[in-house]
């Protein structure tokens, strides 16, 4: 059995909708930023996202990782998070915000940014650093917007809509290869992105806070 068919058949077996699988793993679509331009068609509701790239950044594993439209699955993620306990507010935040955090956040807001610079750092000449009053650390709104260019070039993302999309999350973590995924992942990759993390902010500690007021987007 080729790897795409035995991951088909070990999520089949999940139990999980195959329509939300078929969306998520077999798109006819994959969709750059400009799907937030107005009017956008990303909902404002609860649901899973997967994210697929055409340029994998240097050092990520990609062996048994998902592949569709010559594009490659490397992280999943929910809006909103699940709650936890019968006290805690329930977070309001929806595909809409969560895809606008990463396509034209920073990586204070998106950990997928914070990732994706941490990883790019090297190629594309950007650094995590203490900004505005030293509590958040993004790229600076320099490095977001080179950030910003890779990502409108090589990332893209599918969505679907769901009220408990943490229950899709686990599923597909527990079946796939997503190397980028942090929380609830056991690939291998994890603490070798963790260390690069850490190392990021450990490093931006030790620098001079950059007081970023300019350009187009905040830092």
């Amino acid at each position: 059995m080729d790897p795409a068919s035995q991951i088909a058949a070990n999520l089949a077996a999940t139990g999980v909708d195959p329509r939300v699988l078929a969306a998520l793993l077999q798109p006819e679509h994959l969709q750059g930023p400009s799907v937030l331009s107005p009017p956008s068609p990303v909902p404002r509701v609860p649901g899973i996202y997967a994210w697929y790239f055409a340029e994998v950044p240097p050092g990520v594993p990609i062996l048994d990782c998902h592949q569709a439209l010559n594009h490659t699955l490397l992280y999943v993620g929910i809006a909103p998070k699940q709650t936890r306990g019968a006290t805690t507010k329930p977070s309001e935040r929806t595909l809409h915000c969560r895809l606008v955090d990463h396509f034209r956040g920073n990586a204070e807001g998106s950990t997928l940014r914070l990732t994706l610079g941490c990883l790019l750092s090297d190629l594309l000449g950007i650094q995590l650093r203490r900004v505005g009053s030293g509590r958040r650390s993004t790229f600076t709104n320099v490095g977001e917007q080179v950030l910003d260019a890779w990502m409108a070039q090589n990332a893209r993302v599918v969505w679907v809509t769901t009220d408990s999309p943490w229950e899709i999350e686990k599923v597909l973590l527990a079946s796939l290869s997503l190397p980028l995924n942090l929380q609830g992942n056991k690939h291998p990759f994890v603490p070798v992105l963790k260390q690069l993390r850490k190392a990021a902010r450990d490093r931006a500690k030790m620098l001079p806070i950059v007081h970023d007021n300019g350009g187009s987007r905040r830092a």
